[in-house]
């Protein structure tokens, strides 16, 4: 091989050897700094994960209103839907507020069919920062039933905010998205609550979502007797 050539790459090979110590390190809002590949239950607040939440879009951030809809505020969209006939007991109410926790922390809510191309370490890194979040909040594992009527609810806010908020027609959620439930007219947001400042469907700003899920977030806390 060129003796010039060895020299030129020496530098560049040395440079990757370096990064290769590199970690995932975020600094959060309360001075907390979480590494992302190896997170600890202890490593947000509970006020880092609602304005992480906050500040993740929902839709590849893609919106027919002049703001996004942040996964905050889906999060309590799901919950509410979980809650159309009944409360929830604290531990599956605090699962669905939690259920895209780790969006939050890495500020990124991949589209599904995406996740396929970015592989099993992306997979990886979202099931390690899973396992933090439910050990963090202690919570359940899932019935079968639970479960079915958690995904049911996930998809009809889905359809619900692709019509509504995205503005897809009907046809193409079911067509295009492929998402065959019914999306719902009365935003579930909306029932016995004060949102003066809001109408149906409109995404909040990241200030009041962060500041409405965890409102939420520290009272399923206290229903359930854990710290928040």
């Amino acid at each position: 091989m060129d003796e010039a050539f060895i020299l030129k790459e020496r530098p560049m090979m040395t440079t990757t050897i370096k990064h290769q110590h590199l970690r995932p390190f975020v600094l959060l809002p309360s001075g907390s700094i979480i590494d992302l590949a190896a997170p600890l239950a202890t490593s947000w607040t509970d006020t880092d994960l609602a304005i992480g939440l906050a500040r993740t879009c929902r839709w590849g951030g893609h919106s027919a209103w002049k703001r996004p809809l942040s996964v905050a505020q889906h999060s309590l969209t799901v919950l509410a839907i979980r809650e159309r006939d009944t409360r929830l007991e604290p531990p599956l109410a605090l699962y669905e507020l939690l259920h895209d926790a780790e969006e939050g922390l890495i500020a990124f809510d991949c589209i599904a069919p995406l996740k396929a191309f970015l592989g099993e370490p992306f997979r990886e890194l979202c099931r390690r920062l899973a396992r933090a979040v439910a050990d963090r909040y202690k919570l359940p594992t899932l019935s079968p039933q639970e479960w079915q009527q958690h995904k049911a609810a996930d998809r009809i806010a889905a359809a619900s905010e692709a019509l509504h908020v995205v503005r897809w027609s009907a046809e193409q959620i079911r067509d295009t998205l492929a998402i065959e439930d019914t999306p719902l007219m009365r935003d579930p947001l909306m029932y016995g609550a004060d949102r003066d400042d809001y109408v149906a469907w409109e995404p909040w700003t990241s200030e009041y979502a962060a500041e409405a899920w965890l409102a939420r977030l520290q009272l399923e806390l206290a229903r359930a007797g854990l710290p928040s």
